[in-house]
């Protein structure tokens, strides 16, 4: 399984067209993947889409990946899509594949960058960690990159942005989070976007 984010930073007043858009291009017989996350940012970069699709294989991402770059009107909305960005990553070995649900009007999207040879022992560290820290909210995904500089992006729903306070507080003060042994593997280069589903995200 792979997963791809494409972020579109899109005109100012135009995320809503750009999501229909998408919808109905994402249901044309020339899309491949399956759609999971669809969400617009609140917090951080503002003016961005943000897509979540998985892939069967690379091979069917990056078919995919070149359809999109070859089309002078990407996702049907080209025309108000200022810059266009793609990642793709594969999903921590252990976890299971994305699950489509009602799981939070809030979404945290957070990206770490890695030391060198940083994936192994990150991947080990959350395996260990993520079943007690899962009691508490759940994960959508946790997911190394195959392309660009080391690093890893974890997506987490919840209720609203004061229940995600509490609850990240509530997993340091049980020493469930962060990973241990895996902050030490970390740059401190991170970044998080908070964003909320559109009307057209799997996840919602």
């Amino acid at each position: 399984m792979r997963y791809e984010i494409a972020t579109l930073t899109v005109r100012l007043g135009k995320a809503g067209a750009v999501t229909a858009a998408i919808d109905a291009a994402l249901k044309t017989g020339e899309a491949k993947g399956e759609l999971y996350g669809c969400w617009a940012s609140e917090i951080g970069t503002l003016n961005q889409i943000i897509l979540l699709r998985g892939f069967a294989d690379e091979a069917e991402l990056r078919r995919e990946r070149e359809r999109i770059l070859a089309s002078s009107n990407p996702f049907g909305c080209g025309e108000d899509i200022v810059t266009l960005a793609f990642d793709s990553y594969a999903p921590f070995p252990f976890l299971p594949p994305i699950r489509p649900g009602r799981y939070g009007s809030v979404y945290e999207i957070r990206t770490y960058r890695l030391k060198h040879g940083g994936v192994p022992p990150t991947i080990a560290a959350w395996e260990a960690a993520v079943p007690a820290r899962v009691e508490l909210s759940p994960l959508v995904i946790a997911m190394y990159a195959l392309d660009g500089p080391p690093r890893f992006t974890h997506i987490w729903p919840f209720a609203s942005l004061d229940e995600r306070a509490a609850i990240r507080a509530d997993s340091v003060a049980k020493g469930l989070w962060p990973p241990k042994g895996g902050p030490q593997w970390l740059t401190g280069e991170m970044y998080s976007t908070i964003a909320l589903p559109t009307a057209i995200s799997p996840l919602a």
